[in-house]
């Protein structure tokens, strides 16, 4: 069977389901263990020459300024924000198309090559000022183009590639876009929540659609007179939904279980740090970093099942009123993480949040994981994951509840003191410094109190660069 990327988890809420009456979008990007996931800082720039992505050269077009957490080694994002403040996130779907095209290429007969989703994402954030405006730009693309291509790191189209769909929110409305090859349906959300785990949700109810979308559901056998119920017509058969179905409902559970009393910032981060606690499973058997199940907050198990970790985690409220729009974002695993407040317009990124730096290609294929860095931010935390996970100390949850305790009073003092709307950029510059030294300094502090240097590498996959 394909190895599929299994895993990510997007969530949105809607003003009347919120307690500050602004939509809420949060996204956890779950990528193979140890790929890096750095933030970029992209202002805005004027169309430039033709635009070289990963498998594709495009023509270019006036880009809007942008904040994405990208993959170390791509030219896109697993998610990001704009300055319109509208945001994106994308995430693997399998269709029945896409595993034409996988049985196809691994037949010899190689399929051509199309846009990655990444790449949609920074696309739509670059040229979309409105939700809707940003899902013209995708589907227009997708159209054109296609999307087939491997999205992992030294890995061959027919094991790494996926379709994708997308939640794209800004202060007024969300849309998730789902699609099948060059097709796609649309469903407008105005209203309360609505959540994504790598499967096809959209049943009857798409707002919009391709012009071939009908068409494609035929050929894949759906009966020509029957409604189209976009879902059950082009899941992919040989792809088991319970990696998938049990996370979306469990997501969009939690979300629904807080509109009465308003859903929050705290809300959002309970949701991506969710391990299926309060269930009738009671979480893990034994600890979060020995996974039972695929869970919203995403850690690889020995055997390979969960086969990554959530890499990054973000959170924004896109709110209409005065004052800057905040990214949350916190780098590895949530539950062990610390959710950064970064301004939209801060004037540039510190250092450590962008190791590391773009390389030579945006092919994946041309790149190997690259080794544990102790001055990038991202490194850090997943130094700290392996030292709470550490298997010869066996205490994953007490470390996790000593993690939380520090990195929670951090978090709840940083919303506190955010910078007032009549500050200026580099008031919130000097503002995001502080709160990363901050996070940094504690995080250093309790590497040492588990009994780990954080500038030596605890796994050895981390310890040089591999393929």
């Amino acid at each position: 069977m394909t190895t599929r990327p299994w895993s990510c988890d997007t969530i949105v809420a809607l003003p009347d389901s919120t307690r500050g009456r602004a939509v809420l979008f949060g996204k956890n990007s779950d990528r193979p263990a140890g790929e890096a996931q750095p933030l970029r800082r992209r202002p805005a720039r004027p169309a430039g020459g033709p635009l070289r992505l990963a498998y594709l050269t495009i023509e270019d077009a006036p880009a809007y300024a942008h904040i994405g957490s990208s993959p170390f080694w791509c030219w896109g994002y697993e998610m990001g924000v704009n300055e319109h403040r509208v945001a994106i996130g994308n995430e693997a779907v399998f269709s029945r198309v896409w595993a034409d095209a996988v049985a196809r290429e691994k037949a010899g007969d190689s399929q051509e090559p199309g846009i990655l989703g990444m790449e949609l994402v920074r696309l739509g954030l670059e040229r979309g000022s409105t939700a809707r405006e940003a899902l013209d730009v995708i589907t227009d693309l997708l159209e054109r183009h296609g999307q087939w291509g491997s999205a992992m790191v030294g890995t061959p189209h027919a094991e790494g590639s996926y379709d994708n769909a997308f939640v794209i929110a800004d202060p007024r409305e969300a849309w998730v876009l789902e699609t099948i090859g060059r097709d796609w349906a649309a469903r407008r959300i105005t209203s309360g929540v609505a959540s994504l785990s790598n499967e096809l949700s959209i049943r009857a109810d798409a707002d919009l659609t391709s012009s071939g979308l009908r068409d494609a559901a035929t050929r894949t056998g759906w009966p020509s007179g029957r409604p189209l119920d976009v879902a059950d017509a082009f899941t992919d058969p040989g792809t088991p939904l319970q990696v998938s179905h049990i996370r979306r409902r469990r997501s969009h559970q939690l979300l629904t279980d807080e509109t009465a009393a308003g859903i929050g910032l705290h809300t959002m981060k309970r949701v991506l740090r969710d391990h299926l606690e309060d269930t009738f499973l009671g979480g893990p058997s034994f600890d979060a970093a020995r996974p039972d199940f695929h869970t919203l907050c995403m850690h690889e198990h020995p055997s390979g099942f969960t086969w990554g970790n959530t890499a990054a985690s973000l959170i924004v409220e896109l709110h209409d009123g005065p004052g800057p729009l905040i990214l949350w974002w916190c780098p590895v695993t949530p539950c062990t993480g610390v959710y950064l407040p970064v301004p939209l317009d801060i004037e540039s990124l510190p250092d450590g949040l962008t190791r590391p730096a773009p390389d030579f290609s945006w092919d994946p294929r041309d790149h190997r994981r690259p080794a544990h860095d102790p001055l990038a931010v991202w490194w850090q935390w997943q130094h700290l994951l392996d030292a709470a996970k550490d298997p010869r100390a066996r205490n994953f949850t007490a470390r996790a509840a000593r993690l939380r305790t520090s990195f929670d009073d951090l978090e709840a003092r940083w919303e506190r003191t955010l910078p007032s709307p009549a500050d200026g950029p580099g008031a919130r510059t000097a503002f995001v410094r502080t709160c990363l030294d901050e996070a940094r300094a504690t995080a250093t502090g309790l590497a040492h109190e588990f009994g780990a240097d954080p500038a030596v590498a605890l796994d050895s996959r981390w310890a040089a660069p591999t393929v």
